[in-house]
C-alpha cells in the first residue's frame, strides 16, 4: 500500500536550489512526489501534516563527531548516539574513529554498519553511518593505517581525529592517498607549542588563571600543512579550525587555489574564552574557544563561505568524567540534540545569517566536502528531510535527552526550537 504525506503551507528551505518559500510538499512511499505553492488534488489515505509556523529543510549532515560505542558504552552506545543525531535533524553522521578498538581495520568498519542495521530493524529514519578510517594505527599518529585496505570498504573518508606531528609522515599520508580519491581531515595542531594549555592564550586567560594554549599551536601546525598540501596537491578537510589567524591562511591557500575545505564546531561560534569566568567545565574543548576577535573571525568566516562547514564535533562523557576543576576535565561536549535550535536562535533569528547560509554550513556543505550529493528537497528525489518548529520549547534535562551523556552548558535550561519529523531513506 502506498505511504504517502502531504505537508501543507511549510517553509521550504533548501540552500542548494536556493529555495526560501512557503509551499506544499508530498511525499510518496518515501520520494518527493511533488512541491507546488498549492495541492488540492490529494487522495483520501494521505496523511496530512499542518506546515504553518515550521520549516522544512534537507537533512542536516555532521561531518565529524565521536561514538562511545566500541570501548566507551557508558559515555554513549551506537544505539543512543543515532537516536540523538535523529532528533537533532540529522541523515548523516560523521563518526571519528576515536573508539576503542580504534577504525583502523575493514572488520571494525563492517561490524559498525551491520550493527546500524541491526538498530534499524528497531528504530526507523535512523541517520546514516559516515565512518572516518583512521589514517594512522591506532590513531597514533606514528605509522600509517592499511590504508589500501581501509579504502576498500566502505568509509566516508580518512581522517585521525588527533593531530599528527610529523610532517613527513603527513606529506607521505597525502601522496599515498592521492590516488585513492577518498577525502581527508586533518586537524592543524601543535601539540607542543599547545603543551599543558587549557584555554587560548590571551588576556581573558590570565584573568581567569588558566594556563594558556597559544594560537600559535594551530597557526603553526596549519602553515606547515598549507606548504605540504600545495606540494603534493592532495585536497584536504581541515578540521576545528579556531583562531582568527587561522581564518586568514584559509581564506589566502583558497585564493591561491589549494584545493582545501574547512570547519569549525558548532561550540566556537557560540562562546569564545570571554565565557570562562564560571569554569564550566562542559567549555573545557580542544581546540580551546578562541578569544573573542577569534570567535568574531569564525561567524564572519561562515557567512561568507571561508568556513564551509559547521561540525558539530559531539564528544560525550559521564558525569564523573566531567565533574571535576576545568583544567582536569577532559575537553569535549554533547550537541547532536541542541545545534540547529541553538544555531537558528543565536544567528537567524536576529539576523546576522541568512537562513540559507546556516543550512548551508550545517548540510550542503557538509556532504560536498565528503564528495557526496547532498540532500535537496526536489521532486524525484529520495525524502531526506526534516520538519522543524522553530517555536516548541522543550527542556534540556536527562530524561529528555537521547545522548547517555548530559555534557552540555544548556544542561537544565528550556530550549526553543525542536525537530518534530525526519524522513531519511535507507541509506
Amino acid at each position: 500500500m502506498t505511504e504517502s504525506q502531504l505537508i501543507q503551507q511549510v517553509c521550504l528551505l533548501d540552500a542548494v536550489t536556493q529555495t526560501d518559500q512557503v509551499v506544499d510538499v508530498l511525499v510518496r512511499d518515501g520520494v518527493i512526489a511533488e512541491v507546488a505553492p498549492a495541492l488540492a488534488d490529494i487522495s483520501p489515505e494521505t496523511e496530512v501534516i499542518a506546515g504553518q509556523g515550521k520549516i522544512l529543510m534537507p537533512g542536516l549532515v555532521d561531518l565529524y563527531s565521536q561514538s562511545g560505542e566500541p570501548g566507551y558504552e557508558s559515555r554513549e552506545t551506537l544505539e543512543s548516539l543515532l537516536l540523538a543525531g535523529r532528533a537533532g535533524g540529522f541523515s548523516r553522521l560523521g563518526i571519528l574513529p576515536t573508539t576503542d578498538p580504534v577504525i583502523d581495520q575493514p572488520a571494525m568498519v563492517e561490524k559498525l554498519l551491520a550493527q546500524r542495521r541491526a538498530i534499524a530493524q528497531i528504530h526507523p529514519n535512523l541517520p546514516r553511518l559516515c565512518l572516518w578510517g583512521a589514517l594512522t594505527h591506532f590513531a597514533q599518529g606514528q605509522r600509517m593505517a592499511e590504508l589500501a585496505e581501509l579504502a576498500a570498504a566502505p568509509i566516508a573518508g580518512f581522517a585521525d581525529g588527533q593531530p599528527i606531528e610529523n610532517p613527513l609522515l603527513v606529506q607521505r599520508l597525502l601522496q599515498y592517498l592521492q590516488p585513492v580519491g577518498k577525502p581527508i581531515a586533518l586537524w592543524p595542531c601543535d601539540t607542543t607549542l599547545r603543551d599543558v594549555g587549557v584555554a587560548r592564550e590571551g588576556p581573558f586567560s590570565l584573568i581567569y588563571g588558566l594556563v594558556g594554549d597559544p594560537a600559535s599551536s594551530e597557526t603553526a601546525a596549519l602553515a606547515a600543512l598549507l606548504e605540504c598540501i600545495a606540494l603534493v596537491g592532495t585536497p584536504v578537510h581541515l578540521m576545528r579550525l579556531s583562531t582568527a589567524r587561522g581564518v586568514e591562511l584559509v581564506q589566502q591557500a583558497k585564493q591561491q587555489g589549494l584545493s582545501i575545505t574547512a570547519s569549525t564546531t558548532w561550540m566556537h561560534l557560540l562562546f569564545s574564552s570571554k565565557d570562562l569566568h564560571n569554569y564550566d567545565p562542559n567549555l573545557r574543548l580542544a581546540p580551546p574557544l578562541g578569544n573573542p576577535e577569534d570567535q568574531a573571525a569564525l561567524i564572519e568566516a561562515v557567512k561568507i563561505g571561508v568556513i564551509d562547514a559547521i561540525a558539530i564535533d559531539h564528544t560525550p562523557h559521564t558525569y564523573e568524567d566531567k565533574t571535576v576543576g576545568f583544567s582536569s576535565a577532559p575537553p569535549g561536549a554533547i550537541g547532536l540534540e541542541l545545534a540547529l535550535p541553538i544555531l537558528w536562535h543565536r544567528f537567524v533569528v536576529p539576523g546576522h545569517w541568512s537562513p540559507l547560509t546556516l543550512l548551508r554550513g550545517l548540510s550542503g556543505h557538509p556532504a560536498t566536502c565528503w564528495g557526496q550529493t547532498p540532500p535537496t528537497i526536489q521532486p524525484q528525489q529520495p525524502a531526506e528531510m526534516v520538519l522543524f518548529d522553530p517555536s516548541l520549547a522543550w527542556p534540556a534535562t536527562a530524561d529528555s535527552l537521547n545522548s547517555l551523556s548530559t555534557n552540555t552548558p544548556w544542561l537544565g535550561q528550556t530550549i526553543q526550537g525542536r525537530v518534530v519529523r525526519n524522513w531519511i531513506p535507507e541509506f
